[in-house]
């Protein structure tokens, strides 16, 4: 049987003509825009680097987030957001159990993720000379940032902030140094940690490896409830903008209510949050995206204070 071939109208010609053509159309425009956005959005990387520290005496390492547009000019520099693991924790905890890499990305923050030991509560520990956790952060860690890397190193561009025993060091970095850091923040912190030490057993030895017995005028030192009750109207102006949130089922809830009650009486700046949540990684990826944006906004307004 000879099959005859289908008569097509021009009307019907044109018509699928003109459905073709729309479908050509809808797909170059679905790739053009999709296209257009992929190239918007960049994903930032870290880099891991280590440096020989003097007063650790030892090679230290630490993980960086460099902004996705770091490399695309020699000349523009960045502020710094200096990220404080917590105890029994290291270097790569931020990388590996948030996706701090990708919330960076909506930012122009260089985000530095140092090692602060496992119990070394970024302290000078009183019992191990070489173990001078704070004033390695402070004296070599922040200048070997500031050198290699195209920071902006003043102190409107520089914030610090950790998780647990690491938000202990940073609110305690903010206070004793106040004019290295417009911002210090704190996620579940430890904050009477060394100075109420039967409260929380399983800290006895940690908190005394470092600072000695109780009473001990270390604990006195870095006590950041007595550095606060001490000082002055004077001395409060120059404090960093500080902030505090904590889970309300986390065992360190009270400790962090009773500090921002401290904060409310002295009216140092600061803000506070406290929502469902306990002592756990979920909650710290949670809230250091909230951080971001609060030092992102709040970074710019701030008065630049000159370095001693």
């Amino acid at each position: 049987m000879k099959i005859q071939p289908m008569k097509v109208s021009s009307k019907l010609q044109n018509r699928l003509a003109r459905t073709v053509f729309g479908l050509f159309a809808v797909c170059f425009l679905s790739f053009a825009v999709f296209g257009q956005a992929a190239t918007k959005i960049s994903q930032n990387e870290f880099v891991e680097a280590r440096h020989t520290s003097k007063l650790l005496a030892r090679e230290v390492s630490y993980r960086i987030i460099l902004p996705a547009d770091y490399k695309q000019s020699e000349k523009k520099r960045f502020a710094v957001i200096y990220l404080l693991h917590g105890r029994g924790g290291n270097f790569k905890d931020w990388t590996n159990l948030t996706k701090i890499t990708r919330y960076s990305s909506a930012y122009n923050f260089i985000i530095v993720m140092p090692d602060g030991g496992k119990e070394s509560w970024y302290a000078d520990n009183v019992n191990l000379p070489d173990d001078k956790y704070e004033t390695y952060f402070i004296k070599e860690l922040i200048p070997e940032i500031d050198g290699k890397y195209r920071t902006v190193p003043d102190r409107p561009n520089r914030i610090v902030a950790g998780l647990s025993m690491g938000g202990y060091g940073a609110i305690k970095f903010g206070l004793k140094y106040p004019e290295k850091f417009v911002l210090a923040g704190s996620f579940s912190g430890a904050m009477d940690a060394i100075v109420k030490t039967q409260n929380y057993k399983h800290l006895i030895k940690s908190v005394a490896d470092v600072f000695g017995e109780e009473n001990s005028q270390a604990r006195k030192d870095n006590d950041i409830f007595k550095i606060i009750n001490e000082a002055s109207a004077e001395k409060i102006k120059d404090f960093p903008f500080l902030f505090v949130d904590c889970g309300t089922e986390d065992h360190q809830f009270q400790s962090n209510r009773n500090f921002v009650a401290l904060l409310t009486d002295k009216k140092v700046p600061h803000e506070y949050r406290q929502m469902p949540g306990i002592h756990n990684w979920a909650f710290w990826d949670s809230e250091v995206q909230e951080f971001l944006r609060v030092a992102d906004k709040l970074m710019s307004s701030k008065t630049p204070k000159p370095e001693k």
